[in-house]
């Protein structure tokens, strides 16, 4: 006789598209999105940099700069053409607009997670945050270069909207707190994190399935 499900199987589970950070696609990023297809999700990690990497600040800067802010939010928005439209879309600081930017307007998303992000970026082209798409937002409470008046703002226009909006702040000593290589590295802070992702996309799951 066939067992009943118990509330875990009936969650379903998601697919997500993960950004990475203005550092390109390191190993910290791909380790981030295997835990979460550990637990069964689908996840997509895009290179929006061909291949290179960096680890210094400097040159990730001057890799924006070269490749331009709209580029990168063009390669973003390539990225997911042939996947479908329900998608959850995640992103670590720079990635996080491009996150922000898709959950915002391209429709059907599940919802957007935001790792030391939003930070301070002109304006993204989108002034009315869709219904039904939840926002998360984890930051170091250290981080030089978090601006909570930015935070407040997206967090004000997604509740206006009837979204849920959640922002977790880590006592952790900077910016990039969840990649082992960098100084800002607090694995109690980035187990955290995950383990908080991975509920915010059990809750869609429910509520799906609901």
């Amino acid at each position: 006789m066939l067992q009943p499900l118990s509330p875990r199987d009936k969650t379903q589970k998601q697919e997500v598209v993960v950004y990475h950070s203005a550092y390109g696609l390191r190993p910290a990023v791909n380790e981030f999105a295997d835990k979460l297809r550990v637990a069964g999700h689908t996840v997509h990690t895009p290179d929006l940099y061909d291949g290179e990497v960096f680890s210094d600040r400097n040159d990730a800067v001057r890799k924006i700069q070269e490749l331009g802010f709209d580029k990168l939010l063009e390669r973003a928005a390539a990225a997911v053409e042939e996947l479908p439209h329900d998608l959850v879309y995640a992103g670590f600081s720079n990635g996080g607009a491009c996150a922000e930017l898709l959950a915002a307007t391209r429709l059907g998303a599940r919802g957007a997670i935001l790792m030391h992000a939003p930070l301070m970026l002109r304006d993204l082209g989108w002034t009315v945050w869709p219904s039904n798409v939840p926002v998360q937002v984890h930051f170091a409470d250290k981080d030089p270069i978090k601006n909570q008046a930015v935070v407040d703002t997206l967090a004000v226009k997604v509740r206006h909207s009837g979204s849920s909006f959640q922002q977790f702040d880590y006592d952790a000593p900077g910016h990039l707190f969840a990649d082992p290589a960098f100084p800002a590295y607090n694995a109690a802070a980035a187990d955290l994190m995950t383990n908080r992702v991975l509920e915010f996309l059990e809750r869609l799951g429910t509520a799906t399935a609901a």
